[in-house]
């Protein structure tokens, strides 16, 4: 060894390059043994060979360095140097790809809740210590996290002796607010999206100020029962996609709006994909609500990920195994980073920009097959009906609804994913991670993503000439069909909303082709198949013209009617009646027109003495059941008169209660 030390410099390169290779080398074998279903065999190998070809340089470079052999040394510690400067790169690399998916990846079990005080901005409080004595409103719903339970916790922390006030419904204890009937209330943190979409609500975040927000990080129910019964990713699997109404960038988990809902089922073993985009005001049953009271589907998003997919699983009759959540900001940096995504526009139309301003901020995109940008894209992705009161007759001259939306964001997921194949270059993969990470969270496992690698393994092995991923991936559209109606929300916001009303056999038929994909239905054998040579071929959209099943049945306007002809109906229907006045003509109903019968237990009814034929006449309106309309002159919440709509006639969503 004595001779070791007759070289001091190259005594210190040889020992600094043996550092180098075998922290590099074992860095980048670390990382690698991170990548679970990646490659298992080749990173085996791999890291077998990089440990021999280490443990030969260290034995070689020993060697040369007793013998002091200048040359073969030199070429011996630049070796070293060189492998273990490789191995820090590609480790750093692949340790970056890996921290950006386990930061999409949220499977802690847990969903954090946010509640804000709330007070007008003309309020002179700065704080929570400067409410005083005043009454502070809540939620009356004891399970309600955001509305009941933190605001109780925030109180007792706070040391305050203030009275509560309960409300039945957030949309009530506003009202009150702007009325001066109260002066704090206590709010979903993101209320001034939940809410400032809403007729009448638009400017709540102007005239409104925090005072303070606290939030609260609650165990998911089910959680470990549910985490056995993922399954493989080689497995056929469903995964829904959420867009998140987010007036900032980043995403986190609690409540938001279920702004964009698609359920994609997908089978790895046929490539075959199906594809349904579920409009957002479909009336169905909220799980997370109390007796799974019907309503539009976007208010399930208030209770967070779990109520939404629970509701979604409950009505469809399908498992959801993963959900992917990202915000609309992220989308615009997503397309962007990609260089923009082609898509053939039908018409010419203006939206809001991402932060929903018009005037100088309008986006405006023409008909044609376009490179959309990030704004475009979002754009085009959000807008389901003409803006004439924003732009010009060029851009306002065509008709949408929620299902052509729902077409759009198809249009816009398969030109992403076009985009996807084609990323070769380091730089953008790594601005696309960056994105993905702030914008976006997954309940999947980091290694279940990590598998997914193989799953597009094997659509590129199997796709060879195909360019188009809608070919690729064998995509079959879905299709909910239903009505119009509008509703009054009893026992919730108390409004009449606009709703889209499901045709079971629709759902029924949604739901067979997704289990059919899935492997757990037997799919129908098509023996006959009829074409015409002078019409072009029209792949079948599953769901969109079905109809039938169980009619909704709302409850009539009883004013005019007789007590006689109201307990005849209340006990047809199990409604519990209690008269006040007389028994002649009604003359105020305690349950106003419109509700769903199936959330009225009980009603009470103000009556006279008697009242003249021609006043009943001209009072009673709306007595059927199979006619939604209310003839009532009350605007509704889109500030349009209600209309009645035959429930039995098919029609696309009509003007929504609250705008995108």
């Amino acid at each position: 060894m004595s001779k070791l030390f007759k070289h001091k410099l190259a005594f210190t390169l040889s020992l600094l390059s043996i550092l180098v290779l075998f922290g590099g080398a074992g860095y980048l074998i670390l990382t690698i043994m991170k990548l679970n279903n990646v490659e298992n065999l080749l990173r085996f190998i791999g890291s077998t060979i990089l440990i021999f070809i280490c443990l030969l340089l260290f034995v070689l470079n020993i060697r040369f360095l007793a013998k002091y052999k200048k040359f073969r040394l030199a070429v011996v510690i630049i070796l070293m140097l060189l492998i273990g400067g490789v191995s820090i790169f590609a480790g750093y690399n692949i340790d970056k790809v890996y921290n950006a998916l386990a930061k999409v990846s949220d499977t802690s079990g847990y969903t954090t809740y946010s509640t804000s005080l709330i007070t007008l901005k003309e309020n002179d409080a700065e704080s929570i210590k400067d409410v005083g004595d005043s009454e502070l409103g809540i939620l009356d719903d004891t399970t309600s996290y955001e509305g009941n339970i933190i605001p109780l916790e925030v109180i007792k922390e706070q040391k305050l002796n203030n009275e509560t006030k309960s409300y039945t419904s957030y949309i009530s204890m506003i009202d009150d607010l702007m009325a001066g009937k109260i002066e704090y209330i206590f709010l979903p943190t993101n209320y001034s999206v939940m809410f400032g979409s809403m007729e009448g609500y638009e400017d709540i975040a102007d005239e409104t100020k925090v005072l303070l927000t606290q939030t609260k990080k609650v165990k998911d129910k089910n959680t470990e029962s549910d985490s056995s019964n993922v399954k493989e990713i080689t497995e056929p699997f469903t995964i829904l996609l959420m867009g998140v109404d987010s007036d900032a960038e980043g995403i986190a988990r609690g409540s938001f709006n279920g702004d964009s809902l698609m359920l994609i089922t997908f089978n790895p073993k046929t490539l075959s994909t199906t594809i349904l985009s579920i409009p957002r005001d479909s009336y169905v049953p909220i799980a997370c609500f109390s007796g799974q009271r019907k309503n539009k589907i976007t208010h399930a998003a208030w209770q967070g990920e779990e109520c939404m997919m629970k509701t979604i699983e409950n009505f469809l009759d399908v498992k959801i195994d993963y959900y992917v959540k990202i915000n609309f900001a992220g989308v615009v940096q997503l397309v962007d980073t990609l260089g923009g995504v082609e898509v053939d526009v039908p018409y010419n139309l203006c939206e809001q920009n991402s932060k929903r301003q018009w005037g100088a901020n309008t986006i405006y995109i023409e008909k044609g097959l376009q490179t959309l940008n990030g704004e475009q894209a979002l754009a085009f992705a959000r807008n389901r009906h003409p803006n004439p009161g924003k732009c010009s007759s060029k851009w306002t001259n065509y008709t949408s609804n929620d299902f052509i939306r729902g077409e759009h964001q198809q249009q816009v997921v398969t030109a992403l994913l076009n985009k996807f194949k084609d990323v070769n270059d380091l730089d953008t993969v790594y601005k696309l991670l960056d994105t993905i990470s702030n914008n976006m969270v997954t309940n999947m496992s980091t290694d279940q993503i990590l598998s997914l690698y193989n799953v597009f393994k094997d659509i590129a092995s199997k796709s060879t000439g195909m360019s188009d991923m809608a070919d690729i991936l064998g995509i079959q559209r879905l299709k909910l069909n239903g009505y119009d109606a509008r509703i009054y929300d009893y026992g919730g916001t108390n409004l009449s909303l606009y709703n889209f009303v499901l045709y079971d056999n629709s759902v029924k038929a949604v739901s067979n082709a997704m289990k059919e994909n899935l492997g757990i239905k037997k799919a129908e054998v098509i023996k006959s198949f009829s074409f015409n040579v002078n019409e072009p071929y029209k792949k079948e959209v599953i769901g969109a013209d079905v109809t039938g099943g169980k009619s909704l049945v709302q409850l009539p306007s009883f004013v005019g009617q007789t007590v006689d002809y109201v307990r005849s109906y209340c006990s047809r229907n199990g409604i519990s009646l209690t008269v006040k006045g007389g028994n002649g003509y009604v003359l105020s109903q305690s349950v106003p027109s419109g509700a769903n019968i199936e959330d009225v237990n009980s009603i009470t009814v103000t009556a006279g003495g008697s009242t003249t034929s021609s006043s009943s006449s001209s009072s009673s309106s709306n007595t059927t059941t199979d006619k939604e309309g209310e003839k009532e002159e009350d605007k509704g919440p889109d500030g349009e008169k209600d209309e009645e709509i035959d429930d039995h006639v098919p029609a696309e969503p009509g003007e929504p209660d609250e705008e995108d």
